[in-house]
């Protein structure tokens, strides 16, 4: 057989499985052919055209078995693969990490233009890193960048250093290990951007097996979704430089976020390729919804 029909074949495999698509891919036909491709040793980039190339016996086997395991363990293909991509480029991933999707790369690759001016961005903050696909990305399409990425996980840290040897920004990229902001006093950024845990504890029972094969520390914050988010409002403009911003995803909490801050002059991002639930906000408005964010917080604490 020869790619174009094990590609088929693993899309008819897949079609048999109540199989979740969502990280990388939405769709049986993008997952059979990622998955091949993969499996045969050919780019990913888009570039390929090669359909008639015969897959050899060694290649049949590995795809076979990929195949089963994504079908019957309902893993999702990218810790089976150990690699996902992000903003154009090839990442390393495992079960300590999320795998990376967030439609930030869309701003990452356009330098977060227009929302910054790239030319006058020295220092950006990748906080709560996973993988540090945002920085090692941010780092690459802005090469006058040093970026640090925290996490508060040791083992996300552990793979993000390689991610960074990888990628050869080992000059520009720190990674820190740190809950929120803890260890990082006296560190001002012109850009802090950020992809947290934002899903309610409430939703843990009824998401995709996919979903649950991923870090619980990188998904979940709190009984709405938004314990992190909060904090991370309150605290970013102590490390924020005079003009510096905000860039904050959370998803399917957007809702709920504006509605708990109904005064908050949240801006809400769109994306040409698709993606939801990512706010910008600048420091000084940051620090003048600083109150209603701490009263806030105080109040769900007393719950």
């Amino acid at each position: 057989m020869n790619i174009s029909a094990w590609i088929s074949h693993a899309e008819e495999q897949f079609s048999r499985f109540d199989l979740h698509y969502g990280h990388g891919t939405d769709n049986a036909s993008d997952e059979a052919i990622w998955l091949v491709l993969h499996a045969t040793g050919n780019v990913l980039d888009g570039s390929f055209d090669q359909w008639q190339q015969e897959v050899n016996t060694n290649q049949a086997e590995k795809i076979t078995e990929l195949i089963k395991c994504r079908s019957g363990n309902k893993q999702p293909l990218a810790y089976l693969l150990g690699s996902a991509w992000f903003a154009g480029l090839e990442f390393e991933v495992n079960e300590q990490v999320l795998i990376p999707r967030s439609p930030i790369a869309e701003l990452v690759v356009e330098q977060y233009s227009p929302w910054v001016d790239p030319e006058e961005v020295r220092r950006v903050l990748d906080l709560c890193a996973g993988s540090a696909c945002i920085a090692i990305a941010t780092a690459v399409h802005m090469p006058d960048v040093h970026v640090d990425a925290s996490d508060i996980s040791a083992a996300a840290l552990a793979l993000a250093q390689r991610n960074v040897a990888r990628h050869h920004v080992e000059s520009r990229v720190k990674l820190i290990e740190s809950d929120l902001f803890g260890a990082l006093n006296g560190q001002s950024y012109d850009l802090i951007v950020t992809n947290p845990p934002y899903v309610a504890d409430s939703a843990r029972e009824q998401m995709p097996a996919e979903y649950q094969a991923e870090p619980a520390l990188g998904l979940f914050s709190g009984p709405d979704g938004l314990d992190l988010a909060l904090r991370i409002m309150l605290q970013s403009p102590q490390h924020l430089e005079p003009d510096g911003i905000l860039i904050c995803e959370v998803g399917e909490s957007a809702e709920r976020l504006a509605a708990a801050l109904p005064t908050v002059p949240f801006l809400w991002l769109e994306f040409k390729k698709g993606g939801e639930g990512v706010f910008l906000m600048k420091r000084n408005e940051l620090l003048q919804a600083a109150d209603s964010i701490a009263a806030l917080l105080e109040e769900r604490d007393r719950v």
